[in-house]
């Protein structure tokens, strides 16, 4: 009996050190292709000290461009919703998302809607892969686009994790080639199992965020 309750201590033990171990940034399997070349991406901190990968071109001078023009962001590749995210849901989320970085990239620069030799191209998506781990499994809630990890305890309930994951880039509207890239993964509220519905609430922080970060942004910040 002693042996078996050691057994369970050491069971919840190791499934509490594999989720406490989990990355806060995205891991290269979980790179979507949205971006061209994720090979220069270094592991940095965001403004307000959310870790995240970027880089930045070495000549980019924020000086040199008058305005943005901005694309909405989608979801890469298009998800399927199912009976945890609905399509609802799903609309809230990307329009949530949208209002909130455009709000922040307009306070860094004049939107426009067409580009001009002094303009940056925005360009961005909420994306994902679906991975597993040994010991802490990942449910795919939304194919590529969202990632859902629950984890069981010994006792049979699961509580389930949501991240999600965000691809950006400016790119000079000149020479058609990126000044900056951004990849970021962001944890979201803990949905109490698997049968709770996730809404643009389980995520708001997250993009609350990124919103916050694109506006203290320091590009020299490299």
């Amino acid at each position: 009996m002693r042996t078996k309750a050691l057994l369970s201590v050491a069971v919840i033990t190791a499934m509490m050190a594999l989720t406490g171990c989990a990355s806060k940034i995205a891991e290269p399997e979980k790179y979507s292709g949205f971006l061209k070349d994720y090979s220069n991406l270094k592991e940095t901190t965001s403004a307000s000290g959310k870790p995240e990968l970027r880089w930045i071109d070495p000549d980019y001078n924020p000086n040199n461009y008058d305005n943005v023009v901005y694309n909405p962001i989608v979801y890469y590749p298009v998800p399927k919703p199912n009976t945890q995210i609905g399509q609802k849901a799903l609309d809230q989320i990307r329009n949530y998302t949208n209002t909130e970085l455009k709000q922040a990239i307009a306070e860094r620069k004049p939107l426009a809607t067409t580009a001009g030799p002094r303009s940056l191209i925005f360009r961005g998506a909420i994306t994902g892969v679906d991975s597993s781990k040994e010991g802490l499994q990942f449910y795919e809630v939304v194919p590529v686009a969202l990632v859902v990890a629950g984890t069981q305890m010994a006792t049979g309930h699961r509580t389930m994790d949501t991240n999600l994951y965000f691809e950006g880039e400016l790119i000079d509207a000149k020479t058609n080639k990126p000044v900056i890239k951004v990849v970021r993964k962001g944890e979201g509220k803990e949905l109490a199992n698997e049968n709770t519905p996730m809404t643009v609430d389980t995520l708001k922080q997250v993009i609350d965020d990124m919103a916050i970060d694109a506006v203290k942004f320091d590009p020299n910040n490299k």
